[in-house]
């Protein structure tokens, strides 16, 4: 089954609207894009190409600095931070990398990857590739604040709602959501220059039970919040 939704609106004058769950709709070049909510489950065939140098040290559509030399790729509509395999259906080769950008907006494309990962499936010469490209998995922030893989299937997730540098700050957030969600606690993070007090709460074993409990939390008033995993 594709996942992949696209909102193609050109002539529109208003963005569609996202359906629930989703994120927001984005336009590119008079196309508007849905982005999917869930990459579970997501396959797709069709054009890879690739990105370098004009791009690299830019920033990325998740806020990141783009590395020519790691193993990440855009696409239009996969949530970011998705991890994929990429199949190279001409050598057989694979690689897997994380989204954490947006693209390629050119027709008939699907993924752009970094250099290095387009080198490793042997498309550096052809510049494209015949690829097929399978969800295997999300990364998110660790517990110690590094991009890891998560398998979609099980782990063990809490969420973040606030860090402070004042002690005394986290204990009153941490007391004030003590009475209403479960498994509340302060997690210390030294960062070298300052010691910062996590407050996290709420306790899940999958990222479908996740997604569910971060969208409470943000519909209770905690917009900032995030998955981390523990």
């Amino acid at each position: 089954m594709i996942l992949v939704i696209f909102a193609c609106c050109s002539c529109a004058k208003r963005p569609p609207v996202a359906k629930p769950g989703y994120p927001k709709p984005y336009k590119v070049l008079g196309q508007w894009y849905q982005p999917v909510g869930d990459a579970k489950g997501f396959h797709e065939r069709g054009t890879a190409s690739w990105y370098g140098s004009d791009f690299h040290g830019k920033r990325t559509a998740n806020g990141e600095i783009y590395d020519m030399d790691s193993m990440t790729a855009a696409h239009k509509t996969l949530p970011l931070g998705t991890l994929v395999r990429v199949s190279n259906l001409e050598n057989n080769k694979e690689v897997d990398v994380r989204i954490n950008d947006r693209g390629p907006f050119v027709q008939g494309r699907i993924i752009d990857l970094s250099r290095e990962a387009a080198k490793r499936i042997g498309m550096m010469d052809s510049g494209t590739a015949r690829v097929e490209i399978v969800a295997i998995g999300q990364a998110i922030k660790s517990a110690t604040g590094r991009v890891v893989p998560v398998d979609f299937s099980f782990g063990n997730f809490t969420f973040q709602v606030g860090a402070f540098i004042d002690k005394n700050n986290a204990e009153r957030l941490r007391a004030r959501l003590a009475g209403r969600y479960p498994n509340v606690h302060i997690v210390t993070y030294d960062r070298g220059d300052n010691v910062f007090y996590r407050v996290r709460v709420g306790r899940c074993k999958n990222l479908n039970e996740a997604a569910d409990y971060e969208k409470m939390l943000q519909k209770d008033g905690y917009t900032e919040v995030f998955t981390v995993a523990e």
